[in-house]
């Protein structure tokens, strides 16, 4: 883990000094557009996937044993995910509307600005969902399973992933929580499906339906180029306040319930792959 780390570490300094230094970039500033974030999350994933790829070699493993394998890359996981994850925050925010506390409020894009910020904030949330899922549930989810098995590993990188959320500009400890009850969601999809491409696909629509489709803030941040302009109107425990729907009571105990769906959808454990290569009671379904 510390040599993946050292590697991760190098590789962003290179970068950061081949951006400063050669190609004259600025340091990106706090307004986010689906173009930067394209450029942003695409390049943080290519650092990972570098990475990961190195420690894969050293390993004698394969990309798929950390949850990326490419053979099933875009397939039918992958867009059940996408369906189930902009079916949930549909679900979400239709509950919050139902309860008086929210109104989605007019189109406010037309033409081919609705179009292109249809595709722009597509492209933008996939590179979102590769990187933060392979980073936090890729070569360190894999690795700590090795080490202390597969749920002690899962609740570790959910807390990580929900407190690097709280630095978002208008989260709170509230969205905090939820972002790591949806990473541990995450996990247990990957638990059950054996790789990372359902989850990828949850994520992506997820982010996608709250920023572009709705317009509503995501963990804290209300981007432009949306298609609804959504306003909140009832209390922050329904509506999640400037923090979103993610920081709503009602998000939780959405999480619960896809928990349940998931667990009774997807019942075989086949994460991780080569169960030959960790512990023992790794191999038993969970």
């Amino acid at each position: 883990m510390l040599i993946f780390f050292v590697i991760l570490s190098g590789l962003a300094s290179v970068k950061g000094i081949f951006a400063r230094f050669v190609l004259h970039r600025p340091a990106r500033g706090l307004t986010l557009t689906p173009q930067s974030m394209i450029s942003g999350e695409a390049g943080a994933f290519a650092l990972v996937f570098v990475a990961s790829w190195l420690m894969a070699k050293v390993e004698n493993r394969s990309l798929a044993d950390y949850g990326l394998p490419w053979a099933r890359a875009f397939g039918l996981r992958f867009w059940q995910g996408l369906s189930v994850g902009f079916a949930a925050i549909t679900t979400l925010l239709v509950g919050i509307s139902a309860l008086g506390a929210m109104h989605f409020g007019p189109i406010v894009l037309h033409g081919t600005a609705l179009w292109k910020y249809a595709v722009l904030w597509a492209l933008a949330f996939l590179a979102v969902a590769f990187f933060e899922e392979f980073f936090f549930r890729g070569y360190m989810l894999f690795t700590l399973t090795t080490a202390i098995g597969f749920w002690p590993s899962a609740i570790l990188c959910s807390i990580v992933f929900g407190y690097v959320h709280h630095s978002n500009p208008h989260e709170n400890w509230m969205g905090a929580i939820t972002a790591g009850l949806v990473g541990l969601v995450f996990c247990l999809l990957l638990r059950r499906t054996g790789n990372l491409w359902m989850p990828i696909g949850f994520h992506a629509a997820w982010d996608w339906g709250e920023t572009y489709f709705y317009g509503v803030p995501d963990s804290g941040q209300l981007l432009p180029g949306h298609l609804f302009s959504a306003n909140f109107t009832g209390p922050t425990w329904i509506t999640g306040g400037s923090v979103g729907p993610e920081g709503s009571w009602l998000c939780i105990l959405l999480l619960v319930c896809l928990w349940f769906i998931f667990a009774a959808w997807l019942r075989e454990a086949r994460y991780p792959m080569n169960p030959g290569h960790v512990h023992t009671h790794e191999v038993e379904n969970a």
